[in-house]
C-alpha cells in the first residue's frame, strides 16, 4: 500500500512529510549533513536571523534539566546579509524547504529582514519569531499581546510575498487569542510552541545556572502542555498549525497530529541524537502501514 507523508500548508508551502527542525537547534542545516540525509526532510527552519549581527547573551547560557534543558542563547547570528551572501549560496539546491526564522527588536527590524529576503526565491517561508524568552527588546514582547503579533504579523505581510508562518509564545494567558490575531493579521499557518520561560538554581554555587538568570525551557518536559495548546489552538483557527515541544519520536509527532497539527518541528532532540529526524520520518511510515492508513493527512485532528 502506498502511504502518502505530504501536507499542504497552503500559500505555496508543501512538505514531502510533515517533519521540520525548529530554529535554533539545527544550525544552517549544513551541520547536520554528516548525519542524515537533508533532502529526506519535509523542510528545515534555520537558526534566528535578525537584521544586525548578534553575538548573543553571555556564558552559561544552557543548563539541563530532568526532561529537558533551559537556554539563553540570545539569538546569536551574523544578521541577514551574511545569510544572504554567505549562508544561502550553500543551501539553496538542496531539495527540500528552507525556512528562515525571522526576529527583531522592533517592527522595523521584522520588516526590514523580510524585505532582504524576499528576492530569495529558494525561501518558500519565513517564521516570524513573536515568542523568543531569551532578548531583552522585541522577541516575546510581540508575542504576548493580541495587538503585538497583528502589529507585526501585518508589517511584515505587506512586504513579504510567499508563506508565513508565525512562531506563537506559550508564556501568556489565553495562545488562542494570539493565534487568532495572527490568522486575522494575515498569516498562512502558526507555529507553537516556543520555550517556556524558567529558571535554574545551582545550590552549591548559590546563582543561577545562567547567565540571563531564566531562560526557554524545551525538551520532553514541555511536550504535553505544547500538545494540550496545538488542540486548543485548532479549534480556533482555520490555518495550518505546525506543533512542536519535546517531540523524540513518531508517537509524540503523531500526538500533535491528532491534536490538530499539519506538520512538525523537532527541536532539542537534534541535540541527542542527530538523526531523529530520519527516525521520525520513518516511525510515521511504519505507523500508517501498521494501521492501514493511506494518507497521514486522515489523522489531522481526530481528537
Amino acid at each position: 500500500m502506498g502511504i502518502n507523508l505530504q501536507v499542504d500548508l497552503g500559500a505555496g508551502l508543501t512538505l514531502k512529510n510533515p517533519v521540520l527542525t525548529a530554529s535554533g537547534t539545527f544550525g544552517y542545516g549544513t551541520e547536520y549533513a554528516d548525519f542524515i540525509d537533508l533532502n529526506r526532510l519535509g523542510g528545515f527552519i534555520v537558526k534566528g536571523t535578525t537584521l544586525n549581527p548578534r553575538e548573543g547573551n553571555d556564558s552559561p547560557r544552557m543548563a539541563q534539566t530532568p526532561m529537558g534543558m533551559i537556554n539563553a542563547v540570545g539569538l546569536q547570528n551574523k544578521g541577514v546579509d551574511h545569510f544572504i551572501s554567505h549562508i544561502y549560496p550553500t543551501i539553496s539546491g538542496l531539495d527540500t524547504n528552507v525556512i528562515v526564522n525571522v526576529s527583531g527588536a522592533s517592527v522595523a527590524d521584522y520588516v526590514a529582514v523580510a524585505e532582504r529576503l524576499a528576492p530569495l526565491e529558494k525561501i518558500p517561508a519565513i517564521e516570524v519569531n513573536i515568542s523568543c524568552p531569551n532578548v531583552k527588546a522585541g522577541g516575546m514582547a510581540f508575542g504576548t499581546t493580541c495587538s503585538g503579533a497583528a502589529e507585526v504579523t501585518a508589517a511584515v505581510r505587506r512586504v513579504w510575498p510567499r508563506h508565513l508562518m508565525v512562531k506563537l509564545s506559550p508564556n501568556v494567558t489565553d495562545i488562542t487569542e494570539i493565534a487568532v490575531a495572527a490568522e486575522a493579521a494575515g498569516a498562512d499557518s502558526v507555529s507553537l510552541i516556543n520555550t517556556i520561560l524558567a529558571m535554574a538554581i545551582d545550590v552549591e554555587r548559590q546563582r543561577p545556572h545562567l547567565s540571563t538568570i531564566t531562560g526557554g525551557l524545551s525538551g520532553q518536559a514541555v511536550k504535553p502542555i505544547a500538545v494540550r495548546m496545538v488542540w486548543q489552538v485548532a479549534k480556533k483557527v482555520h490555518i495550518p498549525i505546525v506543533g512542536l515541544g519535546g517531540i523524540t519520536s513518531a508517537a509524540d509527532a503523531l500526538e500533535f497530529i491528532m491534536a490538530g497539527a499539519s506538520a512538525v518541528q523537532i527541536g532539542t532532540a537534534n541535540f541527542i541524537d542527530p538523526t531523529t529526524t530520519v527516525k521520525v520520518i520513518d516511525g510515521l511510515t511504519d505507523y500508517c502501514r501498521r494501521h492501514n492508513i493511506s494518507d497521514i493527512t486522515s489523522l489531522r485532528a481526530i481528537i
